[in-house]
């Protein structure tokens, strides 16, 4: 099984001042979506692992390294990542889980962002032009509270109603101003 692919958006976020302040190094998201035919056919089917496991490889393949790509090179740039998939209107919100909770899928990007930390992910369906919010956590320690960010992305004509939108997102750090204190100190005092 091949994916039929519609087209494929790239962009890139950099934050240079944040809240009137200026940021040491500027922090920059990428994010990589592509537009696919929804694989699975119309109306209700049990089985949507089978698809997903044809075609995962390839659409992870489509989206995880480019979007380590645009960051600005390897993996060692990516500090926090995330993934999310929109179907459109007569598709169900399972094709598009099915399609980003594979394996085949994430490890793609895993691989390329150099992470160990499982992806984050959002899925929803919605009209053409929805925006979707892509959560972010830190690829080697999800636990890192200055890595928990969410991204928002839309693609105005997707997805038709028999499309899927499937994305990746990386940053190169955490929120511009982060100051929480680290994960489970307010339990310590």
């Amino acid at each position: 099984m091949s994916l039929e692919v519609r087209k494929i958006v790239s962009q890139i976020v950099d934050v240079r001042r944040e809240y009137g302040r200026p940021l040491q190094k500027a922090r920059r998201i990428a994010i990589v979506g592509v537009v696919i035919a929804n694989p699975f056919p119309a109306g209700y089917v049990e089985d949507v692992v089978s698809t997903a496991d044809a075609v995962g490889a390839e659409l992870g393949g489509l989206v995880g390294p480019a979007c380590v790509d645009l960051l600005g090179g390897d993996g060692s740039i990516v500090e926090a990542y995330g993934k999310a998939a929109l179907v459109g209107m007569e598709g169900e919100l399972e094709h598009g889980s099915a399609l980003i909770h594979n394996l085949r899928f994430g490890n793609v990007f895993r691989t390329a962002a150099q992470g160990t930390e499982l992806l984050p992910a959002a899925e929803k369906v919605g009209l053409p032009g929805a925006p979707i919010d892509v959560p972010l956590k830190h690829k080697l320690d999800a636990k890192t509270r200055s890595h928990h960010q969410t991204v928002t992305f839309r693609i105005e004509d997707a997805p038709l109603p028999r499309e899927i939108l499937v994305l990746c997102a990386a940053a190169n750090g955490g929120r511009p101003l982060a100051r929480l204190a680290a994960f489970g100190a307010e339990v310590k005092q």
